[in-house]
C-alpha cells in the first residue's frame, strides 16, 4: 500500500497545488494562520469538485484550546452532517475536559452526525482525533479511547512542538495502535525529514501543508491599518507549494523503493 501524504490546505489555489504535487488526501480548514479553523461548506464543495482527492474536514469552531461549552458543541454536531452532506469524506475533530481528558461523552454525539449524513449519502466516513491529542494528559489513555469510538486516525506530532521532537513517543503510539488506528504524523513535516521519520517511528502517513509564502497581488498597500492578529502582514499569503508537496511525496515513495 502506498504510504499515506495528507495535505492541510485552506483554499482551492493550496488543494491544487498539493493534488498535482501528488498527496493522497486532503485535510480542508479555514484560517490555517492560527492552527485551522472549521471550512465553509462552499469551500468543501468546490475543492472536492475542482481535486476529486478524499477530503476530510476539519471541525473546529474558533481557536484557541478544545475545551468547548454546550453552544459550541451544539454547533459541531451540525456542521459534522453538513459537511459530509457538502461532500468531505471525513471529519477531524477532538474535544477535552479541563482535566486534559478525551470527552468521549461531547465527541460521540458529533461523530455520530457524520456518520449518519454518510449513511443517508450512502458512502463511508472517515472519523479522525486532530492534535487536542497532543494536548491531553495520557496520550495511551486517549489512544484506547479513540479505539473505542471506532476512529480511524489520530493526527499527532507526538505531543511535542514538533513531529521530529516527538519521534520516540510517536513510534511507541505507532506500534501500541496496530492496525487498529491510523497515526498519522503532523507538525514541522517536510520532505527533508520523512525518511528519518519513518525510521524512527514505523509510520506510513504524514501530514504537511507544505507552505509557501506569497506576495499579495494587490499593488495600493496602506500600511499601519491591521486587519488581525498583530506581527502578520496584510500583503501575505501562505499557499501550498506544489514543489514542496512533490519533493515530500518522492520522499515517501524512495523509502518504500528501499
Amino acid at each position: 500500500m502506498r504510504s499515506v501524504l495528507e495535505v492541510c490546505v485552506d483554499s482551492a489555489a493550496s488543494a491544487l497545488a498539493a493534488k498535482r504535487g501528488g498527496a493522497s488526501r486532503l485535510e480542508l480548514c479555514a484560517d490555517l494562520i492560527v492552527g485551522g479553523t472549521t471550512p465553509s461548506l462552499a469551500l468543501v464543495r468546490q475543492v472536492k469538485a475542482e481535486t476529486g482527492l478524499p477530503v476530510r474536514a476539519l471541525l473546529r469552531p474558533r481557536f484557541g484550546d478544545f475545551c468547548y461549552d454546550s453552544y459550541e458543541l451544539a454547533q459541531m454536531e451540525q456542521l459534522a452532517a453538513e459537511l459530509v452532506e457538502a461532500g468531505a469524506d471525513g471529519i477531524v475533530t477532538g474535544v477535552l475536559t479541563p482535566e486534559g481528558q478525551l470527552d468521549a461523552e461531547a465527541m460521540r454525539p458529533i461523530y455520530a452526525a457524520a456518520r449518519r449524513a454518510a449513511e443517508k449519502a450512502g458512502r463511508p466516513v472517515a472519523c479522525t482525533l486532530h492534535r487536542a491529542f497532543d494536548v491531553s494528559a495520557d496520550p495511551f489513555a486517549a489512544l484506547e479511547t479513540v479505539r473505542s469510538m471506532g476512529l480511524c486516525t489520530i493526527l499527532t506530532s507526538g505531543q511535542a512542538a514538533s513531529a521530529p521532537e516527538g519521534a520516540e513517543l510517536l513510534g511507541r503510539l505507532v506500534e501500541r495502535a496496530g492496525d487498529s488506528v491510523e497515526i498519522l504524523v503532523g507538525a514541522g513535516v517536510t520532505a527533508q525529514n520523512i525518511p528519518a521519520l519513518a525510521a524512527q517511528t514505523g509510520a506510513h502517513a504524514f501530514h504537511l501543508s507544505g507552505k509557501q509564502v506569497l506576495q499579495s497581488r494587490m499593488t495600493f498597500r496602506r500600511e499601519g491599518v491591521p486587519m488581525g492578529l498583530p506581527g502578520f502582514s496584510e500583503f501575505e499569503v501562505w499557499q501550498t507549494s506544489e514543489e514542496n508537496i512533490r519533493a515530500a511525496r518522492q520522499a515517501l515513495d524512495a523509502i518504500k523503493n528501499n
